[in-house]
């Protein structure tokens, strides 16, 4: 005959395993989404980054960022305002606002953490350290001349996104080396194999 406490014994031990299974389902759900979480986030960082891209390599903006970064040319803001500036040739404004506000938005979107800065800075950052190099001053005075308190806001993601890449341009300096070596014995070897090949 059964006794109650056996009966008991197997309902607890069926209850417990049953609470053991929802918590391990509930465990490989919880990281299946968040393996999901991070392929939509990749996902979308790689479309965010895609349409950057077609932006920055049309040879429209192409033109433009060239025009900015090699021609114009200036002694001070007033200087500045005069060639390029909204009343005085407002064609030259809107290319820099063009370029400006392309870095600006890649700025917040770094700033968010939806767009990978090493991936930026291997992508274009040069470009845009040395744009942000010839205009800072002009961004400095323009909030200083121009800009309602508090000042500082115009164009304060594209200096955030100077400082960022900066830093990824120092660690990517000190990784050059290794990778300068790296580089050299795939060369080494792959020039070894293809002169073995050779002989035979």
């Amino acid at each position: 005959m059964v006794d109650l406490a056996e009966i008991q014994a197997a309902y607890y031990m069926v209850a417990a395993t049953g609470v053991l299974v929802a918590a391990a389902y509930y465990i490989m759900n919880i990281r299946t989404t968040q393996r999901n979480m991070k392929q939509t986030l990749e996902t979308r960082q790689t479309q965010l980054f895609m349409d950057y891209s077609k932006k920055i390599l049309s040879p429209e903006f192409q033109d433009t960022i060239r025009e900015l970064l090699q021609k114009w040319s200036w002694t001070d803001i007033d200087d500045f305002m005069h060639k390029y500036g909204p009343i005085d040739n407002p064609k030259a404004w809107d290319k820099l606002w063009e370029v400006t506000y392309n870095y600006e938005h890649l700025g917040l979107l770094v700033r968010r953490g939806l767009i990978d800065p090493k991936f930026l800075y291997e992508f274009d950052g040069p470009f845009f350290i040395f744009y942000w190099e010839k205009y800072e001053p002009i961004w400095i005075a323009y909030r200083e001349r121009f800009e309602n308190p508090p000042k500082g806001q115009m164009a304060e993601w594209c200096e955030d996104l100077y400082y960022v890449l900066k830093e990824e341009r120092r660690k990517d300096h000190a990784d050059l080396p290794a990778r300068i070596a790296r580089r050299k014995v795939l060369r080494d070897s792959l020039f070894v194999r293809e002169h073995e090949q050779i002989q035979f």
